[in-house]
């Protein structure tokens, strides 16, 4: 991620997002969330590099700063809780992925945000199926957003999706999870057993209370 307009796609990929040029100064565009018009990502030229600002809880927030030298106490903003991203080639996409991500879930209480907390409960060795996670999340009729959602993760080391199966036990198509067989492989490696791309959910779906 190296531009404006590669920040503004992603962060407006997120649901229920828009942008907003509120200031006479075009340089600064931001997006917000619709649910309280919050802007959870700024965007800004500044010193010849591209800047984001994000939000962060205080612990993320120097935790993202003692790894990078370009991720910065926010711009104009307050400092414990507001970095600023400095898009100068240095910072790994996939990392910039997660920090506008952890800004957006920070300001939202959106159904994505949900999804993600619910993954993050499915125990180790076990799968949970689509519209299982979907209940978890407060909505059984959203399976095809969970779909969405997982396909997108940001955080795969923290939000396991690769433990989540259709209705029949059967796993993603190849395209997910780095290549093809890396699901299955993921979850042989936690001693759940696929055979001919699925998994026996009498015998390895999560019974979880909800």
């Amino acid at each position: 991620m190296q531009n404006r307009e590669e920040a503004l796609k992603y962060g407006l990929s997120f649901p229920d997002t828009y942008l907003d040029t509120p200031f006479r100064d075009t340089n600064w565009q931001l997006v917000r969330f619709k649910g309280n018009k919050k802007a959870f990502l700024w965007t800004y030229e500044r010193d010849g590099f591209m800047n984001l600002n994000v939000k962060a809880s205080p612990d993320r927030a120097y935790f993202w700063r003692n790894i990078y030298k370009s991720v910065i106490p926010g711009y104009h903003q307050n400092k414990e809780h507001w970095n600023t991203i400095i898009l100068d080639g240095s910072i790994p996409e996939k990392d910039i992925k997660i920090m506008i991500a952890e800004s957006y879930d920070l300001i939202s209480d959106s159904p994505t945000k949900r999804i993600y907390e619910a993954v993050k409960q499915i125990p180790y060795g076990q799968v949970a199926t689509y519209a299982q996670i979907a209940e978890v999340a407060g909505n059984k009729k959203m399976s095809r957003a969970v779909g969405n959602a997982l396909h997108k993760n940001p955080d795969p080391d923290n939000v396991p999706c690769f433990r989540v199966v259709n209705s029949k036990g059967e796993l993603s198509g190849e395209f997910a999870f780095g290549g093809i067989g890396q699901q299955a492989k993921l979850l042989e490696a936690e001693g759940i057993e696929v055979k001919d791309g699925k998994v026996n959910l009498e015998e390895f779906q999560w019974k979880n209370d909800k």
